[in-house]
């Protein structure tokens, strides 16, 4: 039996993770993880050997997050239930500096990818020191995506089997070295079996719906949360053709990411997309389907989990959390970028965003586009 610091975002994926835990006969401490925005009337959840922050009432406004209020209280209550102990952690400082970078991101023209970062920084990165300070030998998160031994024993990081919420894509900035330390209980199972296997175990979380915004941004809307936290600058600009005609004008770069179709402010009779963001100009092209597509791309801070090969190679890249890999040819440039040559033109290649390389099932590394 091993001590597993489980990350528990008060969901059924993290619940019932925390019961398959039990099962394999782990001792299992449940943690989650506060950001503290939107802090209001306070109220303790428990004491511990971490800091804890205390848990807060909802904002009425609050959108369906994984780090709210009532998700803590849900978190909770599961940990009471399975008879473990739960503490809330303090991470305001550490989301801090996620959210900084969220700003950042679109304040030059970029597409953030927060999930990636949380996952690099917090609950594979912070979450380690925690389990580190109470002794435990692994960290648990009820990802979808799989840890299975390799050839030479050492454990890969594959697809989790269900196709339509694979998470690996999100995994992919793990340092390797942390690998032996994880487990993703649930990766092996398909959504409607965790959710059958809590019904079963009468967990209120059964029937709770799935995180869809940012944690951080709790009105759902992240333009204005950039702007709010951006000052004075002025990303405001002209929207124009890829010929350079000036269509229309715009309050801010943020509001706007490669590929983007809908929302754009301006009428043209027939389907305009985002093909370019120029943060010095502040100007957003927009062109037709045709114009959007994108043969190659390259990435920066890239992070392999296997040993790249040398020389080009084949694989499967995916661009986007949700959208399909395509083959490609990849080639590591050095030590910190790769280049990725695809087979056919790829739409919606957004600078800021993830690229991850795939063997198959298998998780190979990835970097952010360029």
């Amino acid at each position: 039996m091993a001590r597993v610091v489980l990350a528990m975002s008060g969901g059924v994926d993290s619940s019932v993770a925390a019961h398959l835990l039990l099962q394999q006969g782990h001792e299992v401490i449940g943690a989650f993880m506060r950001h503290g925005e939107e802090a209001v009337e306070a109220c303790k959840v428990g004491d511990g050997p971490s800091p804890i922050l205390p848990i807060y009432k909802q904002r009425p406004d609050h959108k369906q997050g994984c780090c709210g209020a009532s998700d803590a209280a849900d978190a909770r209550r599961i940990a009471d239930m399975l008879d473990i102990p739960f503490y809330a952690l303090n991470l305001k400082a550490e989301f801090r500096k996620i959210i900084d970078y969220f700003v950042d991101e679109y304040t030059v023209g970029r597409t953030p990818n927060p999930c990636v970062m949380c996952n690099n920084w917090l609950k594979f990165g912070k979450l380690f020191d925690y389990a580190d300070s109470v002794g435990a030998e692994f960290v648990a998160t009820g990802h979808y995506a799989q840890l299975i031994a390799g050839p030479d024993g050492n454990p890969e990081l594959l697809r989790g089997i269900d196709d339509d919420k694979d998470q690996s894509y999100v995994l992919f900035g793990i340092k390797r070295e942390l690998l032996p330390r994880m487990l993703l209980p649930v990766g092996g199972f398909r959504k409607p079996e965790i959710r059958s296997m809590a019904a079963d175990l009468s967990l209120r979380v059964a029937d709770k719906k799935d995180s869809q915004e940012i944690c951080f941004v709790t009105s759902g809307k992240h333009d204005e949360f950039v702007r709010q936290r951006r000052g004075d600058i002025d990303m405001s600009g002209e929207i124009i053709t890829t010929k350079g005609e000036v269509v229309g004008t715009h309050p801010g770069i943020e509001r706007f990411t490669i590929g983007q179709r809908k929302g754009l402010g301006v009428a043209m009779g027939e389907p305009y997309f985002v093909v370019k963001i120029d943060p010095e100009s502040r100007q957003v092209v927009i062109g037709k389907i045709d114009e959007l597509g994108r043969k190659e791309l390259t990435a920066n801070r890239s992070n392999w989990i296997t040993d790249p090969p040398r020389e080009p190679f084949r694989a499967l890249v995916q661009i986007r959390y949700n959208s399909p890999a395509s083959e490609a040819t990849v080639e590591v440039l050095d030590e910190d970028r790769l280049k990725v040559d695809f087979d056919e033109p790829r739409n919606g290649v957004a600078p800021g965003q993830a690229v991850v390389c795939y063997d198959g099932e298998q998780v190979l590394g990835g970097g952010w586009i360029e």
